[in-house]
């Protein structure tokens, strides 16, 4: 077992993700995305899918980058 590092669950099926060599323990899919997704720099929703990056930016959507003033991107379909 392991106590998760976002909501403190001590959790029987808990699981560990390895992000840039360090391990993060967790107790669902929800707290890890909320530790580890990105966030969109204009809607500022978490990126679970592929986004669309811009120099250091991410994106949620091509809609969103255009909004920020990024043009040439397009959703993967």
């Amino acid at each position: 077992m392991a106590t998760c590092e976002v909501c403190g669950n001590d959790y029987a099926k808990s699981f560990v993700v390895v992000m840039d060599g360090k391990e993060h323990p967790f107790d669902s899919f929800e707290c890890a995305i909320q530790a580890l997704a990105p966030i969109c720099r204009h809607c500022r929703c978490r990126v679970i899918g592929h986004g669309l990056e811009s120099g250091d930016d991410i994106y949620c959507s091509a809609h969103c980058a255009r909004a920020s003033g990024v043009a040439g991107l397009v959703d993967h379909s």
